[in-house]
């Protein structure tokens, strides 16, 4: 039996592919597998961005194994152990200590747990086919894997209740128009799109990417004093901030641009 997540390191990323057919369901194994993915590129130094998609071209994901999710109910095997594993559902989807990026291409269908997944990716791109889908409440609960977290913050609280309440699909160009997606392309020029983007974050500077992850959660919600405030050097409470603007790089930028060449980044 082939392994149900397939893990690519091209230079410095790292590209993560559900190969779980029909539907590229996530069950715990695939959890387990994408959080050992995700834990890579959150403490290999030499791994930059993240990139996650789906094998084959109708399926992104449909979520969660609803059929073994029954069995395992019926056995009564289903526990707090078996729903909230490491790193949250599909393994990353919780995990916060990642201060990386992750581009989510999505390849086809994005349904409930797909979509969630995509929810918690920090960038988004789909081949122009695709369409997402929250049909949780049509099974007898909530997209609480994080669309009732996220979705609100990603598109108008209106647009996103009516989205959860109705189960309905939004088609890629919708999610193009709310801001949920990026950038609808081609399926066959797909990962193209995703590596571009990839390579293009690589090119800067690894703490700085990482400190503007820290920070952008860190200050969503505060009052833009408060968000000065909360950024002093020194006071912040962030280390990947102050680890930042304490390092090598940051001196690094400033003495490329005045000598007109490519910084080196080294990480420190």
């Amino acid at each position: 039996m082939s392994a149900p997540v397939r893990v690519e390191r091209r230079g410095p990323v790292i590209e993560v592919t559900i190969d779980r057919p029909p539907a590229n369901a996530i069950n715990p194994a695939v959890g387990e597998c994408l959080h050992r993915a995700f834990t890579t590129l959150r403490d290999d130094p030499d791994l930059r961005v993240g990139i996650l998609t789906g094998a084959g071209t109708r399926m992104f994901s449909a979520g969660w194994d609803l059929k073994e999710v029954a069995q395992a109910t019926d056995a009564g095997a289903v526990n707090d152990a078996t729903m909230d594993a490491p790193g949250g559902y599909a393994g990353f989807t919780e995990l916060w200590d990642l201060h990386k990026p992750i581009i989510c291409a999505v390849n086809g269908l994005a349904v409930g747990g797909g979509l969630e997944m995509a929810l918690a990716a920090d960038i988004v791109v789909a081949a122009d086919h695709a369409w997402f889908a929250l049909p949780e409440m049509q099974r007898g609960f909530i997209p609480d894997a994080g669309a009732v977290q996220r979705l609100p913050r990603r598109v108008p609280y209106n647009v996103a209740v009516e989205m959860m309440l109705t189960g309905r699909r939004m088609a890629v160009a919708e999610a193009v128009h709310w801001g949920l997606v990026h950038a609808a392309v081609p399926a066959d020029a797909l990962m193209a799109k995703a590596r571009e983007i990839a390579a293009t974050i690589a090119e800067g500077a690894p703490l700085a990417v990482q400190a503007l992850l820290e920070v952008l959660p860190a200050i969503d919600r505060l009052d833009e004093r408060a968000a000065f405030a909360r950024m002093k050097r020194g006071r912040s409470g962030l280390p990947h901030y102050e680890r930042m603007m304490a390092s090598e790089d940051f001196l690094e930028g400033p003495r490329a641009f005045a000598e007109k060449r490519k910084p080196v980044w080294k990480g420190r």
